[in-house]
């Protein structure tokens, strides 16, 4: 592990006195860790995936207002369609003019022109094996940026485990980074080949045996000071029914060499803090625990702040029973050195598939009777938003452990307490019982009641029941379901100047079952690992309940954002997102009956401005992509308008030429919102 530069001191002074001269402009104080969007007379820049270090997705732009948001029009649609772009999964950086991002499954690394969408240059590796069994292969999420001597480098990790990085200007692959990959067609420079730093045997065309295991890439690197830290994921754990894979170990790099600086074992080896927490030598063969969501950053305290998933094979862990550190828990990394600085694990043995979903997010707040707190917030798919000093892990709330349901699977031992914030209130419905089913008219009511006897009821973290369960039920409710609560496609964002934190939840459960793993293994293409599970996931069993009108079986809301305040813990306002569909507010059962206003039931990509809080969601037809201005201190409708698209992921904002841009990820293509000043003499149109 490599010492701390002895000119780190140096270059921290300087930071910060870059970032005061930042925070007049902005009117901000300076916030260790936000390396706020930089901002001069006419540029407010989107730095990071995130927008800043902070990854609170919040612009200090403030031409958009309540007044003129109806004004707003297309001024260019950047098409990735050649690229294989479709996923929408990739918010672009927008640094020193120009505009950043990835499109497509071979990740192709696209500059483009912000005034008119133009493509500038684009570059791609030459084609491995290892990319082409990618389950993220197209879920890049974006870039990482940074400057060396001044020049703009651009970095990303690809779908094969490469780390690659290109100059800003050209696209060209930089001098002096990495080395040659014995490959046909990579470039002598500008790439690194990770495999080789994780100690596992591997081919450079083909990568890690499957039998071993297999590591891919689904966001981007972050560098911090001079570190480039990369994150990984692995096979989903839905589609795992073998023990073994290997750990998504936390790789750093040097950012002006590609020199392989510090590896973190996400699954501690004997003499590692947590190793205990790996019974009957499971930590030998069993792996994930990825960082497959984006990275936080600190740098004037060199901190990166890891998000993790669950160790190997969603819904079944009894070969690997313990804790399991560090599986689904925040860990807050030395990016010198690679060290822990503190870790909180928010899920015990997961076998929910709670995996952390979202980068963290920091925010600089003031805690009636505590003070000035640094603070990082982790939200979850199981509604929790859990908060602690980012300095030294501690809550900034008491932490409860409390008891958890049982496992009645064979060979499962499940945690028996699990960690339950006492603040902030979770932000949506956890577990589910009779209190929690639909009732608009009694006959909804019965038929749900009627249904749902069908179906293991029960609170969160409820355990999932096996096949030949002696109850005869089809299936366990996880509430919120892996496709529930906070998630992947939508992020939670954060205005710094306030310390409100906005979260996008969507109402649903899981319905989950194992069977033996042997037959759920004969239903996957290319399994990893080479031994069966005693269980694993039975897809076909995850029928969720239905009633004969369509109308969901649970109250409403179907969609919400939550407003925190973070000084205080407290919910400032939660609003249904959109409106209630057709299908539903039109149905027969419902004749004659007032729902009101219950959300689409979409989870919503939202962007915080100066002035506002937008989000991107559909009208009640389910055709018509809205654009909704929402105040940001009461949840109070400003406005709305029409756009071509529903944004897929996380909107981004900035500003260039004098006038402030947003930034829709439509599918194969980015589609940018700005005042009619903005278009550029004769329209735009991208590649």
């Amino acid at each position: 592990m490599k010492a701390r530069s002895a000119s780190s001191q140096v270059r921290l002074l300087k930071r910060l006195a870059c970032l005061g001269g930042l925070a007049a402009l902005v009117g901000l104080a300076p916030s260790a860790g936000m390396a706020q969007n930089k901002v001069t007379e006419d540029t407010a820049e989107w730095f990071t995936l995130g927008g800043d270090y902070a990854h609170t997705r919040f612009t200090p732009a403030e031409e958009i207002s309540a007044e003129n948001f109806h004004e707003l029009e297309v001024v260019w649609e950047w098409d990735g369609a050649s690229f294989g772009g479709r996923s929408g999964r990739s918010t672009p950086t927008y640094v020193d003019g120009k505009l950043f991002t990835v499109s497509g499954a071979r990740r192709h690394v696209v500059a483009i022109d912000p005034k008119s969408g133009e493509t500038l240059w684009s570059y791609r590796l030459p084609n491995t094996r290892r990319w082409e069994y990618s389950m993220r292969a197209s879920y890049g999420k974006g870039i990482a940026y940074s400057r060396i001597n001044g020049k703009g480098v651009v970095y990303i990790a690809t779908p094969g485990f490469f780390l690659v990085a290109l100059d800003a200007e050209t696209g060209a692959p930089l001098e002096g980074f990495g080395g040659q990959v014995p490959v046909d067609g990579f470039p002598e420079t500008g790439v690194v080949d990770m495999l080789a730093d994780l100690g596992h045997i591997y081919d450079p065309y083909e990568g890690i045996p499957l039998e071993t295991g297999y590591i891919t890439n689904s966001s981007p690197p972050i560098v911090v000071n001079d570190t480039i830290i990369v994150g990984n994921s692995a096979e989903q754990g839905y589609l795992q029914a073998r023990v073994e894979n290997i750990p998504g170990d936390i790789l750093a790099y040097d950012k002006t060499t590609g020199k392989f600086k510090w590896k973190f074992n996400v699954i501690p080896r004997p003499g590692e803090y947590g190793h205990e927490t790996w019974e009957n030598d499971a930590w030998k063969w069993t792996g994930d625990v990825s960082s497959w969501a984006p990275l936080t950053a600190d740098p004037e305290n060199n901190i990166v702040y890891i998000p993790t998933n669950p160790p190997t094979i969603d819904y079944y862990g009894g070969f690997r029973p313990g804790d399991g550190l560090f599986g689904t828990s925040l860990i807050a990394l030395d990016t010198e050195t690679g060290e822990r600085r503190w870790h909180f694990q928010t899920v015990k043995h997961d076998v929910w598939n709670y995996d952390n979903p979202a980068a963290p997010i920091q925010l600089d707040l003031d805690i009636p009777g505590r003070g000035k707190v640094s603070s990082v917030s982790q939200v979850t798919k199981q509604g929790f938003v859990y908060a602690f000093d980012r300095l030294t892990g501690e809550p900034l709330w008491e932490m409860e452990d409390r008891p958890v349901p049982a496992s009645n699977v064979p060979g499962e031992k499940l945690a028996t307490t699990q960690p339950f914030p006492t603040k902030p209130p979770p932000f949506e419905m956890q577990g589910i019982s009779e209190d929690d089913l639909v009732d608009f008219t009694p006959e909804l009511r019965q038929e749900a009641l009627e249904v749902m006897a069908n179906y293991d009821m029960g609170p969160l973290f409820n355990p999932p029941i096996h096949d030949t369960d002696p109850s005869g039920k089809i299936s366990a409710a996880m509430c919120p379901g892996d496709g529930g609560g906070a998630n992947i496609t939508s992020p939670p964002v954060a205005d710094p100047t306030s310390g409100y934190l906005y979260v996008s939840s969507a109402r649903a459960c899981s319905w989950q079952r194992v069977i033996p793993g042997e037959e759920a293994d004969a239903r996957i293409a290319e399994p990893t690992g080479a031994t069966f599970a005693l269980y694993a996931n039975d897809r076909s069993g995850r029928r969720p309940p239905r009633l004969k009108s369509g109308i969901p079986y649970f109250k409403p809301p179907y969609s919400t954002i939550t407003a925190y305040d973070m000084n205080t813990g407290e919910i400032a306002f939660q609003i249904p997102t959109g409106e209630t569909p057709d299908r539903i507010r039109n149905s027969p059962a419902l004749e004659g009956v007032d729902i009101g206003d219950t959300g689409t039931g979409n989870q919503v990509p939202m962007v915080a401005t100066k002035n506002l809080l937008i989000y991107s969601d559909l009208d009640h037809d389910g055709t018509t992509a809205l654009l909704y201005a929402i105040d940001k201190k009461t949840g109070a409708e400003l406005d709305r308008i029409e756009v071509p698209a529903r944004s897929r992921y996380g909107m981004s904002s900035w500003m260039h030429d004098g006038h402030q841009y947003i930034i829709l990820q439509t599918g194969s293509k980015l589609t940018a919102m700005a005042l009619p000043g903005a278009k550029a003499d004769g329209g735009g149109g991208g590649h």
